[in-house]
C-alpha cells in the first residue's frame, strides 16, 4: 500500500514523502511527486520531518529493577521521543551476560512493542560485570546482542580490556567502554574543581576519564581493532580522541545532550537532580564538547537514559543515585541547539541516526528509495513541561523537570506504520 505525507519540512525545504509498506519510494519538492492510485495522503502541516533516531546507550532496568523502568515503558518513551531503535545496557539483575537474559529482553520487546521501536541488547563484556572473566561472546552474539560493554563498572585491567577487544572483533562486535579510572577519587560526588572545593564535596577529576580513553585508544591502535568511548564529558578526553583519530585509530565516541547544555554550576545548592556519571564538568568542557560534535571528533549522541524513582534522586547529594531520564527529552533538547544556531539541523540526522547505524551495523533511513520507512514529525514550537503526566518513562528524574520547553514529537512511523 502506498502512503504519502505531504507538506513537511526537511532541512528547511517543503517536501512530500512517498512510501510503500515499510520502504521509502521517493521524497521531493511538495506537489511534485506523482502519486499512485489508491495512495493514502496525510497533510504534514509543515511539521519537521526527521528519520527515526537510534539511541546507542540506554538503561531499561528490566530484568530486576522494574520499579524504575520496564522494557515496555522504556520503549514507549523511546517511541514518543523519536527513537526507532534503542541499544540497552547489560547492568540488569541478573546481568545480561548470557543468552537466556538476552532472549528474555528481546521477547519482552516483541510482546510489548511488536511494531517497534526495536530493541538491541548490549551484552556484558565480563561475567556479572565483575571485570575479571570474559562473558561468553559467541553465545551473546548468537542470542542477538549488537555490542559489548561493562558500562557502569569501568574496566581496571588492561589485559582484560585487550582480550575483550579481541574476542568482540572475532564476532563483529564493537566494545563500548565506560572510561573512568576506578581507583581515582573513589566515592566521588561531582566534578573535581573549584566548585567541589567550595561545596565541600569529593570530586572526580577529568584526568580519570581521559586516562582510560587514552589506554583504550592505544590498545585499539596496537590491535588494529575498533573501540567506542562512552558518554564523553570533558575537553581533555576530546583531545585524546582527536589524537587517536589523527593517528588513524578506529575510535568512535559519544556524548549526551546534558553535557552540551549543563555544567557543574547546576549543582549549586546541592541539587541532587543534576548528579550524573560521569559528572557535569565546567563550562569550558561543555563548549569543547559542542565543538567536538560539530567537527565530528565525537561521532554520535546518546541519552544514557538512566531512570530512577524520585526518592532515589531527591535526597542528600552524596547519597543520591546518578543518572538522568532522557528518552522523552532528547529531541526537544537537541533541537534547542538548532534553534540557537549552535548545531545544524542535518547534524541531528548524522548524530542520532546515520553514524550510530554505521558504527553498530543497524539499518537507517536516509530518505533514499528503498530505505526503511522509519520517521517522525516534530513540532519545533509546541510548549510543554516535563512532569508526571507528560513523561512516558517511569523515570521522571531529569534536571529539566517542571521547566517549560519547546518542541515535541507529534507522530511516529516505524516500518511504514503510524504508531501515534
Amino acid at each position: 500500500m502506498y502512503s504519502c505525507i505531504k507538506n513537511v519540512l526537511h532541512l528547511e525545504a517543503l517536501v512530500d514523502l512517498l512510501f510503500q509498506d515499510d520502504r521509502i519510494v521517493a521524497m521531493g519538492p511538495a506537489g511534485h511527486i506523482p502519486l499512485p492510485e489508491s495512495c493514502s495522503v496525510t497533510d504534514g502541516e509543515k511539521l519537521v520531518l526527521m528519520p527515526s533516531f537510534i539511541d546507542a546507550h540506554v538503561h531499561l532496568r528490566e530484568p530486576g529493577f522494574e520499579y524504575k523502568e520496564t522494557i515496555e515503558t522504556g520503549l514507549n518513551a523511546a517511541l514518543h521521543g523519536g527513537f526507532g531503535q534503542v541499544m540497552c545496557m547489560a547492568n540488569t539483575r541478573p546481568v545480561n551476560d548470557n543468552a537466556q537474559v538476552t532472549r528474555f529482553m528481546l521477547e519482552k520487546a516483541r510482546k510489548s512493542h511488536p511494531d517497534g521501536p526495536k530493541l538491541h541488547p548490549i551484552g556484558a563484556a565480563t561475567k556479572n560485570l565483575a571485570g575479571e572473566e570474559l562473558a561468553p561472546v559467541a553465545e551473546l552474539k548468537e542470542a542477538g546482542c549488537v555490542a559489548l560493554s561493562n558500562d557502569g563498572r569501568p574496566l581496571a585491567s588492561t589485559e582484560v580490556m585487550r582480550r575483550i577487544l579481541e574476542y568482540a572483533a572475532d564476532f563483529g562486535l564493537t566494545v563500548i567502554d565506560h572510561c573512568e579510572d576506578p581507583t581515582l577519587a573513589v566515592n566521588w560526588v561531582m566534578n573535581e574543581g573549584e566548585m567541589s572545593g567550595r561545596l565541600g564535596l569529593k570530586g572526580q577529576p577529568v584526568v580519570g576519564e581521559a586516562l582510560q580513553a587514552a589506554r583504550d585508544i592505544m590498545l585499539a591502535e596496537y590491535l588494529r581493532l575498533p573501540v567506542h568511548i562512552a558518554h564523553v564529558s570533558s575537553a581533555l578526553t576530546v583531545d585524546v580522541i582527536k589524537w587517536g583519530k589523527e593517528r588513524g585509530v578506529n575510535v568512535t565516541a559519544e556524548t549526551c545532550p546534558h553535557y552540551l547544555l549543563l555544567d557543574e554550576t547546576s549543582l549549586e545548592g546541592y541539587n541532587a537532580a543534576c548528579k550524573v556519571s560521569p559528572p557535569l564538568r565546567t563550562k569550558a568542557d561543555r563548549d569543547a564538547l559542542l565543538s567536538a560534535i560539530n567537527d565530528g571528533t565525537i561521532d554520535i549522541l546518546v541519552t544514557d537514559h538512566a531512570p530512577h524513582t524520585m526518592h532515589e534522586k531527591m535526597t542528600a547529594l552524596d547519597h543520591a543515585l546518578v543518572g538522568f531520564s532522557g528518552l522523552d527529552l532528547a529531541m526537544t533538547l537537541t533541537w534547542g541547539l538548532v534553534r540557537e544556531n549552535r548545531l545544524a539541523e542535518d547534524a541531528l540526522h548524522r548524530l542520532w541516526c546515520r553514524r550510530p547505524g554505521e558504527i553498530f551495523g543497524l539499518p537507517t533511513n536516509g530518505f533514499a528509495p528503498g530505505d526503511p520507512a522509519d520517521f517522525f514529525l516534530f513540532d519545533p514550537h509546541e510548549p510543554w513541561v516535563p512532569d508526571e503526566k507528560t513523561l512516558y518513562s517511569k523515570g521522571k528524574n531529569t534536571p529539566f523537570y517542571g521547566q517549560e520547553l519547546f518542541g515535541r514529537v507529534k507522530h511516529h512511523w516505524i516500518g511504514g506504520r503510524q504508531l501515534f
